[in-house]
């Protein structure tokens, strides 16, 4: 397998805290956590989670650990997916400390052109702050499509509860806080945030995505590095305050992270511990952003730390486990003796980390350039070959999909980058590694490491014949897909 050489910064650094245009680093001891507990960290992490795509942990404001899992890197932003919701929550705070609007502001004010003729009590009813605890009185969650406007859709829904009495997590109410602050301020979320946030912070290049009516998506949509991540939830630890400068009311960060509604009682679960302002509330007196499949803005309060973390993973309970199990007691109220070893066995680990590549060792069957054809199917695949790329054994997957030829060109254990496109996945970084196994079995990973989301092929050449199947690792529907049968043209 290809090791991929993550740049860890390692020196202590004492005194006050001063961000610059890099977050400073230092060793795990000098900020009081234990080498040995991170490496343990790890470890179970490639075990028995499939699979983190990046961690970074922050203590005292210092970066004492940080790493990537190949081919995701420090440079590429990543999904966050509902981690977006937080800065969409920063975003309404800003306005309102800006005069723009306010909590108590009945959200059809602010449409009259969408709203319903004949609009319910409880519609009317309906707040800002009900929007933000996620608490507008829906049994269900208004739909959004390309059809009609989401926030006319949002408001002909029926609101069967009083506002504020009744939980339901609702991307739809999200999104309408996006549109808010629109209103309100004449500027889209993401370009509203720029010199109030993103700048500041030295986020660079954030992008998010936008509905059909040209609104910030709100609820989902935002990319940006994981150390991006760590720094949002830096500044909310040191309560809105970044390089002597408050960003952000303290009064907004106090309300916005508090348990604004109850959402559940599992002591055992991260999601029943209540909900503030569009952030979690966590066990360990913690508080948290996050998104599907395992995107992670933790703040500790109590141990002076963050934790920022991305994924591709279907449990995502599974990893807040990890990290109260084996990062939490790993932080200690004083620094610790210098252990070399562990932190010598942390920073090898550190610079190793990366996502399998297929195994298989069988040499190459003999199909090589020759093209088989697919009867039609709801996934438009027409034809597909294997070429000979001429380097490093590395093997193009070449298929025609709708029409259109596309060229994936695989390593052998090893990730190979390019750009590439597949299922819903259009023109985007991609990496990808394949292998032969015996049986004549051709399997590929295709790794859009700007996105959770990995694609596993696997095809089984039979004669004239090659049986084609595909699923990827997580998603919102079914992630394995039927088997396809193709014959060669002869």
């Amino acid at each position: 397998m290809m090791k991929t050489l993550v740049a860890v910064g390692w020196m202590a650094l004492g005194g006050s805290v001063c961000f610059g245009a890099e977050l400073p680093r230092s060793s795990p001891e000098a900020q009081g956590v234990d080498s040995a507990a991170l490496v343990a960290f790890l470890q179970e992490a490639d075990e028995k989670i499939d699979s983190l795509h990046s961690f970074l942990l922050l203590r005292h404001g210092q970066v004492v650990a940080e790493g990537w899992w190949t081919p995701y890197g420090p440079q590429s932003p990543h999904s966050l997916y509902s981690l977006s919701k937080s800065f969409t929550s920063t975003a309404v705070g800003l306005a309102i400390s800006e005069g723009k609007l306010s909590l108590d502001d009945e959200i059809l004010k602010f449409f009259p052109d969408e709203a319903p003729a004949k609009p319910s009590a409880n519609l009317k009813a309906m707040r800002v702050s009900d929007l933000l605890r996620m608490s507008t009185g829906h049994q269900t969650e208004p739909a959004r499509t390309a059809k009609e406007s989401w926030a006319k859709t949002f408001l002909a829904h029926p609101v069967p509860f009083k506002p504020g009495t009744h939980f339901l997590y609702n991307t739809s109410a999200t999104y309408m806080l996006s549109a808010i602050v629109q209103k309100a301020t004449g500027e889209k979320v993401v370009d509203y945030l720029k010199p109030r946030l993103f700048d500041p912070l030295g986020i660079e290049r954030p992008t998010w995505e936008s509905s059909p009516q040209g609104i910030t998506a709100g609820g989902y949509g935002l990319s940006i590095r994981t150390e991006d991540i760590a720094r949002f939830g830096q500044l909310y630890l040191q309560k809105g305050k970044w390089q002597g400068k408050q960003l952000v009311p303290a009064t907004w960060i106090e309300a916005a992270t508090s348990r604004q509604t109850s959402n559940g009682s599992s002591p055992r679960s991260d999601w029943d511990q209540g909900y503030g302002y569009q952030f979690w509330r966590s066990r360990h007196g913690a508080y948290r952003g996050d998104g599907a499949f395992g995107q992670y803005c933790i703040v500790l309060p109590e141990q002076d730390a963050v934790i920022a973390i991305t994924s591709g993973v279907g449990n995502m309970q599974a990893v807040l486990d990890l990290v109260w199990d084996k990062l939490l007691p790993a932080m200690k109220a004083s620094p610790l003796a210098t252990n070399e070893k562990a932190h010598k066995q942390l920073q090898q680990k550190l610079k190793s980390l990366t996502l399998r590549t297929p195994e298989g060792s069988a040499p190459a069957a003999k199909v090589t350039g020759k093209k088989y054809l697919f009867p039609v199917n709801d996934r438009k695949l027409e034809s597909l070959s294997l070429e000979n790329d001429g380097k490093n054994d590395r093997i193009a997957l070449v298929c025609r999909i709708d029409g259109v030829d596309r060229r994936i060109v695989c390593g052998r254990g090893e990730w190979y980058k390019g750009r590439g496109s597949w299922g819903t996945l259009t023109d985007r970084p991609l990496a990808a590694s394949a292998a032969w196994s015996e049986g004549e079995t051709f399997t590929a990973k295709l790794c859009f490491y700007e996105t959770p989301f990995l694609i596993t092929l696997r095809l089984k050449f039979t004669g004239d014949e090659v049986r084609y199947e595909s699923n990827s690792n997580v998603g919102f529907g079914p992630r394995k897909q039927p088997q396809l049968v193709g014959k060669t043209g002869r």
